[in-house]
């Protein structure tokens, strides 16, 4: 079903099946995406994600991703670059955000878009950083184990705790799709952080990275990051949290891009500080 047109662009819901060209187009603008994300991004919200189409061929796309009553998310937001410049974006943009309704909506926004997303009532919250570099050689803790069935419920209410929607459809796929690691550290039967390492169109990507304190960040980072000694790995820091900062630079990781995370609203109230590393900058 179509939802908007400008000239001769028609905007419909984007399938699973279409997510290769959305990844495709992602790489090529640098963002280095995960590999195998399709599944747990849909498996959110199915009905969150548009291409734009001109006679058949996608040109264009974005995703605004219900996280809840109350919370969206927006991101892989693209125009094919020999099309851009004529419309395409903003009518694709337009038909999505629809799909969040009256939700906040959030977003992390590359540089040269942030003054256009002010334009339509983002406010800017914070930088995030994204560290690159050779992982460190490391010794995983013997207290950082493989994230079980068991402790599915538990990673899950964490995971809640550090972010500003629950999202347990996309977490149960994050940590158990082919390919992820995912990693929890505990104390007696508290959760004290988790972490998830994927492959990526280039290197790793370790996100979320979400931890109570400095030391179980380091340690799960050293779990995560101890079978992939010199290979390419990425984080994204939020400039907020100094000893996320810390630890990406301990690590010999180094700044490669940036963006700002920006809200149309108010969020409910989440623990920022145990923030290391978000998720991803498509789904927050």
């Amino acid at each position: 079903m179509a939802f908007a047109a400008h000239e001769d662009l028609v905007v419909t819901r984007a399938t699973l099946e279409d997510w290769p060209v959305i990844r495709g187009w992602a790489a090529d603008e640098g963002w280095n995406p995960g590999l195998s994300d399709g599944r747990a991004f849909f498996a959110q919200d199915p009905d969150g994600f548009f291409l734009g189409r001109i006679d058949g061929e996608p040109v264009s796309a974005i995703s605004v991703v219900n996280h809840g009553p109350d919370y969206a998310f927006l991101g892989c937001y693209l125009v094919r670059p020999d099309l851009r410049g004529r419309g395409h974006g903003l009518t694709t943009w337009k038909t999505a955000l629809a799909h969040a309704g009256d939700r906040t909506i959030g977003l992390d926004g590359v540089v040269a878009q942030q003054d256009n997303y002010r334009q339509s009532g983002f406010e800017a919250a914070h930088r995030t950083i994204r560290f690159t570099g050779p992982a460190p050689a490391a010794r995983p803790p013997a207290d950082v184990r493989p994230v079980g069935p068991a402790d599915l419920a538990d990673v899950t209410a964490y995971d809640a705790a550090c972010h500003p929607a629950e999202r347990p459809r996309f977490v149960a796929h994050w940590l158990t799709t082919p390919g992820h690691r995912a990693l929890v550290r505990r104390a007696g039967d508290r959760v004290t952080g988790y972490g998830v390492l994927r492959p990526a169109h280039d290197g790793l990507r370790i996100g979320p990275l979400f931890a109570d304190t400095p030391e179980d960040a380091r340690a799960l980072f050293a779990a995560l990051t101890a079978e992939a000694e010199g290979r390419e790995v990425a984080v994204d820091v939020p400039e907020t949290n100094t000893a996320g900062i810390a630890l990406a630079e301990e690590a010999g990781l180094a700044p490669s891009f940036e963006t700002a995370r920006m809200y149309t609203g108010p969020v409910r109230p989440y623990a920022r500080a145990r923030v290391y590393g978000v998720t991803t900058l498509e789904l927050g």
